[in-house]
């Protein structure tokens, strides 16, 4: 079984606010703080600290713009997913695909219709010339 390194999946809040610049491109800690705002309101200091980690982590960069840093992502959305996802089948499915997709085939996850589509809002609509459940795995939106 293949271990992660723990820069491959940021941790929960440290995800919010990689989202929030995956969406902005670049922004400084007042940006993300306001981005977070409606759903997790946190202090200034704490997302400072969450960009920080982020940045020595490497998955985001830091430059100076006045007297603010702005920060940016250096890693996509896709490979976080990548890795979140090969993490879970590693650990939870002995590092077999074909495993989570029986899984998720055979109705093993129910998710909350009002957070998936929250969450698909705040995303840009994914484009495929196939036709989603054709029985490919690639189909499965996470």
């Amino acid at each position: 079984m293949t271990r992660r390194s723990p820069r491959d999946i940021p941790p929960p809040l440290e995800l919010e606010c990689l989202s929030v610049l995956w969406r902005q491109g670049e922004a400084n800690v007042r940006a993300v703080q306001e981005a977070l705002k409606a759903t997790r309101p946190l202090a200034y200091t704490t997302v400072m600290t969450m960009l920080e980690r982020l940045a020595r982590k490497q998955l985001v960069s830091r430059r100076k713009a006045g007297r603010h840093f702005l920060y940016a992502p250096q890693v996509d959305r896709d490979t976080v997913r990548h890795n979140a996802v090969r993490n879970l089948v590693d650990s939870l499915f002995d590092a077999s695909p074909a495993q989570l997709a029986a899984f998720l085939a055979a109705g093993g996850v129910e998710l909350d219709p009002r957070a998936s589509s929250s969450a698909r809002a705040s995303e840009p609509p994914v484009e495929s010339a196939e036709e989603p459940g054709d029985g490919d795995v690639d189909a499965v939106m996470l």
